[in-house]
């Protein structure tokens, strides 16, 4: 059976190489991280943040690492996992730019 059609208004549609670092570690907190950071030309140089085992994305600069309860809220985390996953962002993504 086919689906019926539908008019779709693409507001982008591009295709890119990208770069994609997967990493596990596991923190003091014995909480396992199983993360996917994705380096790519769009979202003014932050990297998209995947964590695999909640199906969770973001994505992240290291201003966003700055606002109090923003990992924690993200990827529903408690106060100690948060540090623990800052502390390896901080090593892994850079300063977000702006263009004009």
């Amino acid at each position: 059976m086919n689906a019926p059609r539908q008019e779709l208004d693409f507001l982008s549609d591009s295709t890119e190489s990208t770069s994609t670092r997967f990493v596990t570690f596991i923190g003091g907190s014995l909480k396992r991280f199983d993360l996917a950071v994705t380096t790519t030309s769009r979202f003014y140089g932050k990297k998209l943040v995947a964590d695999m085992q909640n199906g969770r994305t973001a994505i992240l600069g290291t201003d966003d690492l700055d606002e109090e309860g923003y990992l924690e809220h993200l990827f529903s985390l408690n106060e100690e996992e948060a540090g623990e996953l800052r502390t390896f962002l901080y090593q892994v993504l850079g300063d977000p730019y702006f263009t004009d």
